[in-house]
């Protein structure tokens, strides 16, 4: 299929005109009166007839898919697709059509991207995949370390990806600590090699970044290794590393350049400091490591060190979690005390300074208290930085054709469309002001911009209960509103608050806490006791949420969880027996199993 696939899209890049087609009657004279139209206009038009051309039916097939029309003839001008033979005269008769032949001279590119990350990569494939001539810019500024890294952006290099194996390789750790009261006897000394971890890691990575390059070639988007700023309306320089220039111009663009980590701007944090785009492919064991910030970065990398074997400590400058349910947020930072993790609240860095050069070396870290006067020192091999990011968006040039950019956040601003304020100019991703700041997030809206762009589309991304989770040791998952921000929507005496504890099975024989994990749902009273905040904190939370989330999106309710009969024994079977409220103060305690 994806043979075809490829003939219909390369067939409409061809023909400035194209026009699918079938022999039989009442098709035929369409495609008569669509060419007769053309002809004018002084225009060639290419008919391509389907029930002539080998396997036309599965060619009908993917045209279908591609373009969303199930009959004939389609047709293509400078390939997009403007519909059958009475959309084709709608747009000649509103000025569209003569607009699409004019702008094949007009610029290089029909869309360029700038940024290689998921949602830039995810518009810019779909793009062609309708027809577009793309390309995409990607250029990676390396770290103050020196650490850079190949196309994919964040989460496939420096994010959700290397996280998400070396919380496994945590996870792996607990699991032999658990399997020795499952019969497992082992005598040996059992060691974790940072080194091979880290190369195995880099290595998938390695893999799905040049899985991304394959597959901006297969869909011929053009990859370009390079910088872009724009230098005037619709058009882009692009620098490579060699400080070589290009420019290169389109008829719309998508800014995708998303985040990078912050700097406390204190003596010592760039020479010394690590931060997360550097910690994934670091080629030595960080050592006893001070994690400054409480983000889910933040505590994401402390847990997964900590259960690697570690001395972790988490230096806090106010409340963890910031924008998460603080009730889970606390449960969250519990459960890694339990694990050995150190927080250091209310204090924050003032000065970094080394003490001994080496790989990790040692660090010495001044603080002082956000309360008073008080400051402190501490010694240790490696400081991470957490605190938050910064948006890739200040030096690309916006400001010279009129983009607006937020002074606060740097983040732009978009419209319901993802339209900036330059009508050609549309963004996607981490830059955007006040949209949920996840890899899926990206990729959706990246995908359905271009199919409005250029596939005749109109649906939008919906940013309403979009799930996600914290991949601390015991992880986070959550849909929906916390319970603060329920509390300011719904008024919280309009608001049922389900919870519990809960003791997962394969806790039991190990001896692991019994009333560490929890549930808990939160109801619009008002709306039909309509679920409108799901948390959950256990084993594979991240599973758990992902479910549930598309149970909320049908309307889910607590009467349709009450006639939900549970798989057992699970932990997701919990949301089906919440029966205490937390209006009623019951105690929630687990005895037993």
């Amino acid at each position: 299929m994806h043979s075809f696939w490829m003939l219909a899209r390369d067939t409409a890049r061809l023909f400035r005109v194209c026009v699918w087609s079938v022999r039989e009657e009442n098709a035929g004279a369409f495609s008569l009166q669509v060419k007769e139209l053309f002809s004018s206009l002084g225009v060639d038009c290419n008919i391509l007839e389907l029930d002539q051309v080998d396997e036309g039916a599965s060619v009908q097939e993917v045209l279908s898919e591609m373009t969303n029309q199930r009959t004939v003839p389609s047709i293509f001008v400078n390939r997009v697709h403007v519909g059958g033979c009475d959309h084709t005269f709608q747009a000649h008769q509103s000025g569209l059509l003569q607009q699409l032949l004019q702008q094949d001279l007009a610029y290089d590119y029909d869309l360029i991207v700038i940024g290689g990350g998921s949602g830039g990569l995810s518009c810019a494939q779909e793009a062609a995949v309708l027809g577009r001539k793309v390309m995409v810019l990607d250029f990676v500024v390396p770290s103050p370390r020196g650490t850079a890294w190949g196309l994919g952006g964040t989460c496939v290099n420096v994010g959700c990806i290397p996280k998400k194996l070396m919380h496994q390789a945590a996870l792996l750790g607990q699991a032999l600590t658990d399997s020795r009261k499952f019969g497992w006897e082992y005598s040996q000394q059992v060691r974790h090699s940072w080194a091979t971890m880290t190369e195995a890691i880099q290595s998938h990575v390695g893999s799905l970044s040049w899985g991304r390059r394959l597959a901006l070639r297969e869909n011929a988007v053009t990859y370009v290794n390079s910088y872009g700023e724009f230098v005037e309306h619709h058009k882009v320089k692009a620098t490579n590393e060699k400080g070589q220039e290009a420019l290169y111009t389109a008829a719309k663009f998508v800014i995708a350049t998303g985040q990078r980590p912050r700097y406390l701007g204190i003596p010592g944090d760039r020479e010394y400091c690590i931060t997360s785009d550097d910690l994934f492919s670091l080629p030595y064991c960080p050592g006893t490591t001070l994690v400054v910030g409480a983000s889910y970065v933040a505590l994401e990398c402390a847990g997964f060190l900590a259960g690697l074997g570690l001395e972790v400590t988490v230096m806090v400058r106010s409340v963890l979690l910031r924008g998460f349910d603080q009730e889970m947020a606390e449960k969250v930072g519990a459960s890694m005390q339990q694990l050995g993790v150190r927080f250091l609240r209310k204090f924050v860095p003032v000065e970094v300074q080394q003490l001994e050069k080496g790989l990790p070396g040692r660090l010495k870290v001044v603080a002082k208290s956000t309360e008073g006067t008080e400051t402190m020192e501490g010694v240790y091999n490696t400081v991470l930085l957490a605190i938050g990011r910064d948006s890739c968006t200040k030096k690309l040039g916006l400001e010279k054709i009129g983009v607006n950019i937020s002074e606060k956040t740097g983040k732009i601003p978009v419209n319901g469309e993802e339209q900036t304020s330059v009508p050609y100019v549309y963004a996607v991703g981490d830059v955007l002001e006040g949209k949920p700041q996840l890899t899926p997030v990206a990729v959706r809206a990246g995908k359905l911009l271009a199919r409005r762009l250029f596939g005749g589309r109109s649906e939008k991304c919906d940013y309403v209960n979009v799930p996600t989770v914290v991949f601390t040791p015991l992880e986070y998952g959550c849909c929906g509103y916390s319970e603060e921000k329920a509390g300011e929507v719904c008024q919280a005496e309009n608001l049922g608050v389900y919870h519990t504890l809960f003791w997962p099975l394969e806790w039991t024989v190990a001896c692991r806490d019994n009333n560490t994990c929890y549930a808990k749902i939160i109801c619009n009273k008002l709306d039909n006791d309509r679920v409108i905040g799901f948390h959950v904190l256990g084993p594979n939370a991240g599973e758990i949420t992902q479910g549930f989330a598309a149970a909320m999106k049908c309307g889910l309710t607590k009467q349709l969880l009450d006639a939900t009969i549970g798989i057992h024994p699970t932990c997701g079977e919990v949301f089906t027996t919440l029966e205490i409220t937390k209006a009623s103060g019951l105690d929630i305690t687990q005895k037993g199993c």
